[in-house]
């Protein structure tokens, strides 16, 4: 990867970004696009689009999502605990004894806290722990030496960054999916860089908001870019690892290139036409399978106003929604051509509508 490339990977995944809380990521991803594309437009929702060919009657969006699971801060007590609530899904057993940041007035360090094995029941031992049995203790003393530094309402994320592993793996909290923000981004740049865009064909690529609560930032950001196609950009689940069945959830594995979506949630001429850029640029792929909608961009792009010919495309990740997710730079650097190679397949009178052959 391109140093400059990589050191934006590493700047949009560290930051913070909750649900609804996107705001350094949406400026880190505007700073990175706006050199190369031909207009960059953040709309009411948070949404940030960096478009090529705005003109062009032809229309492409490619999604990736710029928010991330996180927690919030709901209630502090006299003793100065924070109690919160999660921001996306969590498995309630991770949190417990990890360090956190607390994005008040300042970044503030915390830990979660629960109470010590030795004082729980026999029950309370059996069972998982609910996300209202933990607290966030930053070494206050009293409520009012919490609000000097920090309000209700306020984000928390874990104290995890990017950090290289061996070969070609990385591991962040995060990856879900501000790699889908930093591949679009790439996916225009190739684009602008490299050429073979139709100039009668717009790409937007656009970080999305608030995926992780229900697809929000999709939905209203395809409605006023109103393309006739679409990708969208997700994480995977690996199918590599111990303990994970091939038979039950298909075959994907991290370092074997990014993945294709067949099934009711992609446009079959979409997919056709992502499969030949593939061949034609040779980038490596697997195919993923959904057999109905999805819980990705793509589905709310899909179902905008009277529908739009969408493909999704993702990264095999292991261990997603926790703060050590893992992946390959090589699979988001073929993912950011595999999009790119996409647009250029595109053409003004392009129709997608299926059909038999």
């Amino acid at each position: 990867m391109r140093p400059e490339s990589l050191e934006f990977f590493k700047a949009i995944v560290n930051v913070p970004s909750p649900s609804g809380y996107e705001e350094r990521a949406a400026e880190i991803y505007r700073n990175y696009t706006r050199p190369f594309a031909d207009d960059v437009r953040t709309d009411v929702h948070g949404n940030v689009a960096a478009i090529l060919n705005p003109q062009a009657e032809m229309r492409i969006m490619l999604a990736g999502h710029m928010d991330e699971i996180g927690f919030i801060v709901h209630y502090i007590s006299d003793e100065g605990l924070l109690y919160f609530s999660g921001i996306g899904g969590h498995d309630s057993v991770i949190p417990i004894g990890q360090r956190v940041w607390v994005h008040g007035k300042e970044k503030i360090p915390g830990i979660i806290g629960r109470k010590a094995i030795h004082l729980l029941k026999d029950d309370e031992r059996k069972r998982k722990p609910d996300l209202e049995d933990l607290w966030i203790d930053i070494g206050a003393t009293s409520r009012a030496q919490v609000e000097e530094v920090m309000e209700i309402g306020d984000v928390v994320t874990f104290q995890y960054e990017f950090e290289m592993l061996m070969n070609d793996r990385a591991t962040a909290r995060g990856f879900d999916n501000k790699m889908g923000s930093f591949i679009v981004a790439e996916a225009l740049r190739l684009l602008k860089e490299d050429g073979g865009l139709d100039p009668g064909v717009g790409v937007y690529a656009t970080a999305t908001v608030q995926e992780e609560i229900g697809l929000r930032g999709a939905r209203t950001s395809a409605y006023w870019i109103n393309a006739q196609s679409g990708l969208a950009v997700d994480v995977n689940h690996a199918i590599d690892y111990p303990s994970v069945s091939k038979t039950k959830h298909g075959a994907l594995d991290v370092g074997k290139g990014p993945s294709v979506m067949r099934g009711a949630n992609a446009n079959p001429n979409v997919v056709k036409m992502i499969r030949a850029g593939a061949a034609a640029e040779e980038i490596p792929y697997q195919i993923d399978v959904a057999p109905g909608g999805t819980g990705t961009d793509g589905n709310a792009m899909q179902l905008n106003r009277a529908g739009m010919a969408v493909g999704i495309v993702g990264v095999a990740l292991r261990y997603m929604h926790t703060p050590c997710e893992l992946l390959s730079l090589t699979d988001v650097e073929n993912c950011a051509r595999l999009m790119a190679a996409y647009c250029r397949q595109v053409k003004p009178e392009t129709d997608f509508t299926p059909r038999l052959p």
